[in-house]
């Protein structure tokens, strides 16, 4: 482990792994990174932003680690985008688990983001550039192939395989022993219960409002 840590990114995600970083781990944050074309400001985070173009000459890849701070836009293709162009300049990437998580399996790639309340059972495998945001169960046997994005609250049950690039929307139930598949998206809510194939989307209806006003209701 590199204890002088680089950031790409300068939004709301950059500015978590920020926190996160400095607040429960032992790194110290050198600079954010961005390509040259989107700097608008010279820091973030009261620390410089550097182009991307000029990494290599500012950190060396012996002294300094990486971490992609990116959200899922384009189905996660941003991010995996990023995670392989910096690691063809040479760089490792750091993992961030929060200590408020229960992690009882150790085969975690790198330059993951594990939000508190995490519960990764036995024999679980988490491939590289993940998301779990906070408070999912990630079943026994379970894998997580790279580049995915888990939301809050998701029940990943028992021996499931979930595709690359995949994103899982908050309070989703996936069922055990099925397999979903790469670049899907799985809605908020969504109940999961057979096969996915590649590249579906999946989505729940939302709540429908009544015709009656909160303040036309006597009972609560």
């Amino acid at each position: 482990m590199k204890k002088k840590l680089l950031i790409f990114g300068n939004g709301q995600i950059a500015e978590l792994a920020y926190f996160y970083f400095t607040k429960f781990s032992d790194h110290k944050i050198e600079a954010f990174i961005l390509d040259n074309e989107y700097i608008k400001e010279s820091s973030f985070c009261e620390k410089p932003i550097i182009p991307l173009e000029k990494v290599k000459e500012k950190f060396s890849t012996q002294e300094y680690s990486f971490f992609i701070a990116l959200g899922y836009q384009g189905v996660n293709e941003i991010r995996k985008k990023k995670y392989l162009e910096v690691k063809k300049h040479g760089y490792e990437f750091e993992t961030f688990i929060s200590p408020d998580a229960s992690i009882l399996s150790k085969d975690i790639g790198d330059n993951c983001f594990i939000f508190e309340n995490n519960v990764i059972q036995p024999k679980v495998k988490i491939r590289n550039n993940l998301t779990l945001w906070s408070g999912n169960h990630i079943g026994h046997h379970s894998t997580l192939d790279d580049h995915c994005f888990i939301s809050s609250h998701v029940v990943i049950s028992g021996n499931v395989n979930i595709g690359e690039q995949t994103f899982i929307g908050i309070n989703s139930t996936i069922r055990d022993n099925i397999n979903i598949g790469k670049k899907c998206i799985i809605g908020a809510g969504c109940k999961i219960l057979n096969h996915v194939p590649d590249f579906s989307v999946y989505r729940e209806k939302t709540s429908t409002r009544s015709i009656i006003t909160s303040d036309k209701l006597k009972k609560i």
